[in-house]
Parts: C-alpha cells; structure tokens; sequence
C-alpha cells in the first residue's frame, strides 16, 4: 500500500486544529478529514471520526497497525511542512 497523493487545507487561527487532509492510496481509494492537531507532544494525524455519544467520538477509518499508522503520519506531515514552507515564501 502507498499513499499516491496527499492535500493539506491549513487551517487559520490560533486553535490545535493546524490542517484539515485528504490523502489517496493507491491511486484508488481516498479519505476524507484526516486532521492535524497541535498536541502537547507535537503535531500528530487524528483519524476521520464521528460524534457517538456527548464528548465521545469514533473513528470511522484507521489503520490497523503502528507501521501503516506512521507511514500515513510521515506522508500527512511532510506535505504540511511543504506546505507551511511554501505558504511562507509567498
């Protein structure tokens, strides 16, 4: 499996949300709303999810191991950073 495309929106203002991401895996299959959030240990990918119940959400797609986990991570950031980067020589 390899992650064929990623899109960041960065996201404005001074909350933990930083970017709102689509990524493509091979080339066939897209997820929407994966989320980039400012957390106490650094910037981390939150997984799409939905609200089912006050406060508690669920997330409706995930990876299921640490290693497909950390190659959506790697791709989600590195295109954030590109981002950011670009965004700052404009």
């Amino acid at each position: 499996m390899k992650i064929t495309d990623v899109k960041v929106k960065p996201v404005n203002g001074a909350s933990r949300l930083k970017a709102v991401v689509e990524i493509t895996i091979d080339g066939v299959f897209v997820v929407h709303e994966l989320r980039i959030i400012e957390g106490t240990n650094g910037l981390f990918v939150a997984m799409p999810s939905r609200q089912v119940g006050e406060n508690v959400y669920k997330d409706v797609a995930h990876p299921i191991n640490a290693e497909t986990r950390k190659m959506i991570e790697d791709a989600v950031l590195e295109k954030y950073e590109a981002a950011l980067l670009e965004k700052n020589e404009n």
